[in-house]
């Protein structure tokens, strides 16, 4: 009988101490996971400064890798601009002389136009760039 209660003693202690599958890291040798602690694909923090100016972009192209966090300072030199990356869900108001900030994860692949969409004069149909993500 007294083995029996050290018995079950130890049973009970020992499923106490117990982990359960959720909190059990597995690490495979020779299998790369590019993924960050809360699950977003991970990559580098690319940083741009982008320059409004009547009816252009500067730079007018940007280019990042798939899973790159972006983070755009984009400035107004002139008149009132907006700056519309529909793909990203990025659309500010930018007032003359001011900097907004934007920030997002690049986690589609392709070649995105990005336009002004705040009528700044004669040429704004043509204020447009690209973003690619490759």
């Amino acid at each position: 009988m007294k083995y029996a209660a050290l018995l079950v003693l130890a049973i009970f202690a020992l499923g106490c101490t117990a982990q359960s599958n959720a909190d059990v890291t597995v690490n495979t040798p020779g299998v790369a996971i590019d993924m960050d602690v809360g699950g977003a694909p991970s990559g580098e923090v690319r940083e741009f400064d982008v320059v409004a100016r009547t009816w252009t972009w500067e730079p007018s192209t940007i280019t990042v890798k798939e899973g790159d966090t972006v983070k755009l300072h984009i400035t107004s030199v002139d008149v009132p601009h907006g700056f519309r990356l529909a793909e990203f869900d990025v659309n500010e108001y930018l007032a003359p002389g001011s900097t907004v900030d934007v920030e997002f994860v690049a986690d589609k692949k392709g070649s995105y136009t990005f336009y002004c969409n705040v009528q700044c004069g004669e040429g704004h149909k043509g204020m447009k760039g690209q973003f690619i993500v490759e």
